[in-house]
């Protein structure tokens, strides 16, 4: 089965997201007649109850860069399985140089993550989990990845489905 199987794109005509900025970068572009400053921003947007979607915005002033990175999120929505407000099962993802690790916690750990996984998980509505993100910590690729990792996950009533059995069958083997 390959790895796109599983994404289940979102219309975002009929939610309420809620968008939260993760990073603003300054831009400089040095041409003959002198410098030339652009700004870029990475948002997350979400409905905190399973759907969450990142987009990035280029503009030269801050707040039409976050009003383009807010436009290209809505347009890229994915829903993720969310059980017990923590994740179904660990799960590992790559992109680029940043790796991300998850874990499901117990009710009332809290989002143990950093800076850009933080704001997609809290995004997606995910209210206990252990996270960890490994090698590069550039929050264009963490974001991307730590997105991969949850649309990578599946629960017990998807498996079920998939494998055409009961879900008791699924924990009993």
């Amino acid at each position: 089965m390959s790895a796109n199987t599983n994404i289940r794109k979102v219309k975002s005509s009929d939610i309420e997201l809620k968008d939260r900025l993760v990073s603003i970068q300054r831009v400089t572009k040095v041409t003959k007649g002198g410098r030339t400053f652009s700004f870029s921003a990475i948002v997350v947007v979400g409905n905190e109850n399973g759907i969450v979607g990142y987009g990035l915005g280029k503009a030269s002033e801050v707040t039409a860069a976050i009003a383009k990175g807010i436009e290209d999120a809505k347009k890229n929505l994915v829903k993720v399985p969310i059980l017990n407000k923590t994740i179904p099962h660990e799960q590992v993802a790559k992109f680029g140089g940043s790796r991300v690790f998850m874990k499901p916690a117990a009710s009332g750990t809290g989002v143990k993550a950093g800076g850009a996984m933080r704001a997609v998980l809290e995004s997606v509505g995910v209210h206990d989990v252990l996270c960890k993100c490994k090698g590069s910590s550039n929050p264009h690729n963490l974001v991307k990845a730590t997105v991969q990792a949850l649309t990578e996950m599946r629960d017990a009533y998807s498996v079920a489905e998939v494998r055409g059995i009961s879900l008791k069958k699924v924990f009993n083997g």
